[in-house]
């Protein structure tokens, strides 16, 4: 595999661990919130995120220390990925909920 390639997959793995990592959390803290057992959502959630992510690195990076930083890079740049999209997805929720018509 040729060094960019590998640059590239480090990156689009970044990227989805990114992904799964920061709207895992999202999910847990809204499900965590309406739950009758709010400590298991956040703990369990915890857990399975943290393991995913942690697994993912060693699986892609190794021990190329360059790819490590691509992966962070790419892990860092889903996180405000997802932060835009929660933000524009319960705002548009919340507007919805204005707009709805209730009784007098």
């Amino acid at each position: 595999m040729s060094e960019a390639l590998g640059y590239l997959l480090a990156l689009a793995v970044g990227l989805a661990l990114g992904v799964l990592f920061f709207g895992g959390l999202w999910i847990t803290v809204n499900k965590g919130m309406k739950s009758a057992r709010p400590a298991l959502w956040f703990f369990g959630s915890l857990i399975l995120r943290t393991t995913v992510a942690i697994g993912g690195f060693f699986l892609v990076c190794r021990d190329d220390w360059a790819r490590w930083i691509i992966c962070l890079i790419g892990f860092t740049a889903a996180r405000f990925a997802v932060k835009w999209w929660t933000e524009t997805r319960d705002a548009e929720a919340a507007r919805m909920e204005r707009e709805l018509p209730h009784a007098p």
